[in-house]
């Protein structure tokens, strides 16, 4: 469940990064030209250059955590063949740490060392599961989905209008989605709602209000 837990949480995110960079982007555009072409090229453009972004960081970033787990895996599995006795110990030490009477500790570490070794070490020292290492492909699929899904509602909302509604529908489509994201954190981080909710909002505000401002002033130049 907590692994489940921070996929979805981590899937929320993208999205309101896709929503948020991609709004911004599309309503700067919108303050300089009316055009459905520019606004549909700088969109797009927006949404692959920010999916393939967060995908390839996360792909990096989960593979790097593998590699580190996977050393320290490789780091205890040496250490069990070198020297059992004082790996057996050291899981007793850690088992004591975490409120078993030192006999209780002991007959615990001799079992879990006698069923898997490495699994019991992995687990209690390291806090890894060996056989539920992340993946760093399924990481970057869930943040190139996610944040695909968030960019295309600014997106859509747009370049479906007529231009003299563009920029109203786009906003109000963004900030009911932004209120929906940032509600969605905040129940799954156990956080204050509306301070959540108010957070996202602003700081979504903020990015359309900054780039709408400068595209008119560079399209009015």
């Amino acid at each position: 469940m907590s692994t489940r837990l921070n996929w979805l949480r981590a899937g929320v995110l993208g999205a309101n990064d896709g929503i948020i960079s991609t709004a911004g982007l599309v309503v700067g555009v919108a303050g300089a030209t009316t055009s459905r072409t520019a606004l549909l090229t700088a969109g797009v453009a927006g949404l692959l250059a920010g999916s393939l972004s967060m995908a390839a960081g996360e792909y990096v970033s989960v593979s790097s955590q593998r590699d580190s787990e996977r050393a320290a895996l490789d780091e205890e599995r040496r250490e069990l063949a070198e020297d059992p006795e004082a790996e057996l110990d050291e899981l007793t030490d850690l088992l004591a740490e975490r409120g078993l009477t030192r006999d209780v500790a002991r007959e615990a570490a001799v079992q879990l060392t006698e069923r898997d070794a490495l699994r019991a070490h992995a687990r209690v020292e390291l806090g890894i599961e060996p056989d539920e290492l992340a993946n760093p492909w399924h990481a970057a699929l869930a943040s190139f989905t996610a944040f695909t899904v968030g960019a295309l509602l600014p997106l859509l909302a747009i370049v479906l209008p007529e231009p003299s509604r563009r920029v109203p529908v786009t906003v109000t489509a963004v900030l009911l989605a932004l209120t929906l994201c940032g509600w969605l954190s905040a129940r799954l981080g156990d956080a204050p709602v509306p301070r959540a909710v108010l957070r996202n909002v602003l700081g979504g505000a903020l990015a359309m209000a900054v780039t709408y401002a400068a595209g008119s002033w560079l399209g009015a130049g």
